[in-house]
C-alpha cells in the first residue's frame, strides 16, 4: 500500500513540476540547457538559407535575446534549437510548449492575445502598394477600374476589400498563390498594383530584373505591429525578453541590425532591400509597448 502511495505521490509531484515548468519558461530553459526558437522559412524578417541555417532581422535579434537569457540564468552554455513554423502552426506550437519563443513575422492582434503573449513590438508593418513607375498610380483612388493583385490567405485581402468599399471604388481583384506570383502579375502587366506589407513589396522589387521600373506608392492602408510571441501567464519570461529588446534599442544594437538586414546587401543573393525604418517602427522603439493592431487602427 505504501508503495502505491509513494508512486502516486511521485506522479503528482512530476505532474505539478511539469505544470510549473509549462508556466515558467526560464526554469525550463535552465534545467534543459536549451531553448527552442520558432523561425520562418520565407518571411522578410526571418528566413532560411538552407541546411538548417536561419537568418534575418528578427532571427538575429532573437539570438541576442537568447545570449541575454544565458547571462541572466548564469549558464555556461545555452543551446538554441531552431524550429521552423508556419502561419497555421505557430500559435499551437507556442501554447503546447514545443516552441519557447517565436520571432518570425507574427502580427500582435487582440484575437491572438487570448491564446499567447507578445513581447514589445519590434517592427511595425505598413501595408501599401507596388506599381510600375510609369503607371501614374499614386493613391488608392487611382485604382478605380484597374486590376489589383494580392496574395491568397493574407490579411491584405481583407484590407483591400475594406478600402474598396470605403472609397466607393470598383477594381478587379486577382490573387497570387504566393508573394512572388503576385508581384509577377504586376511585372508582366496582368495587374496594375500589388497590395501587401511594405517589407515584402520592397524585397520583391529588389529582386526584379529592373528594380528602377517599380515603386511603392500611396497611403498606408493598414498598420500591423509585429512582435515575438511567447506563452501566456509567464511574466518572468516576458520581462526577460522585453528587457533584452529594450537593451538592444537603448544601446543602438537593434538599429544596427535593422541597417544590416534592410539597408545593406543580404544573403543569399546579396541584394539590398532598401527599406528605411518607418516612423511607426521608430515610435514603437521610442515607446516600447505590446499594444495589439486594433490600438493602431484607433489613431
Amino acid at each position: 500500500m505504501k508503495k502505491h502511495l509513494l508512486a502516486a505521490a511521485i506522479t503528482v509531484l512530476a505532474a505539478s513540476s511539469a505544470f510549473a515548468q509549462a508556466n515558467d519558461t526560464l526554469a525550463k530553459i535552465k534545467s534543459s540547457g536549451s531553448i527552442t526558437l520558432g523561425v520562418r522559412e520565407s518571411s522578410g524578417l526571418s528566413y532560411t538559407l538552407g541546411n538548417g541555417k536561419y537568418v534575418g532581422f528578427h532571427t538575429e535579434m532573437a539570438e541576442h535575446i537568447i545570449a541575454d537569457l544565458q547571462k541572466q540564468l548564469g549558464l555556461a552554455k545555452l543551446e538554441t534549437k531552431y524550429q521552423p513554423v508556419t502561419s497555421q502552426n505557430r500559435i499551437p506550437l507556442v501554447t503546447n510548449g514545443t516552441v519557447d519563443l517565436e520571432c518570425g513575422s507574427t502580427t500582435n492582434n487582440a484575437a491572438r492575445q487570448k491564446d499567447v503573449a507578445f513581447a514589445v513590438t519590434t517592427y511595425v508593418e505598413e501595408v501599401r502598394m507596388a506599381v510600375k513607375a510609369s503607371s501614374g498610380i499614386a493613391s488608392i483612388k487611382d485604382l478605380n477600374g484597374k486590376t489589383v493583385a494580392t496574395t491568397t490567405g493574407t490579411t491584405s485581402v481583407q484590407t483591400l476589400r475594406k478600402n474598396e468599399r470605403a472609397g466607393g471604388l470598383d477594381f478587379k481583384e486577382v490573387y497570387g498563390k504566393d508573394h512572388a506570383d503576385s508581384f509577377l502579375m504586376v511585372e508582366t502587366g496582368r495587374a496594375d498594383a500589388f497590395v501587401m506589407d511594405g517589407s515584402i513589396l520592397a524585397a520583391n522589387i529588389s529582386k526584379a530584373k529592373n528594380p528602377a521600373d517599380f515603386k511603392i506608392v500611396g497611403e498606408v492602408l493598414s498598420v500591423e505591429p509585429i512582435a515575438c510571441m511567447l506563452r501566456k501567464d509567464d511574466p518572468a519570461f516576458k520581462k526577460a525578453v522585453d528587457d533584452s529588446i529594450k537593451r538592444q534599442i537603448a544601446d543602438g544594437s537593434l538599429a544596427k541590425l535593422y541597417d544590416k538586414w534592410f539597408m545593406q546587401p543580404v544573403p543569399p543573393t546579396n541584394t539590398k532591400i532598401g527599406l528605411p525604418m518607418s516612423e511607426a517602427t521608430k515610435n514603437a522603439w521610442a515607446h516600447p509597448n505590446d499594444k495589439p493592431m486594433e490600438d493602431y487602427a484607433k489613431k
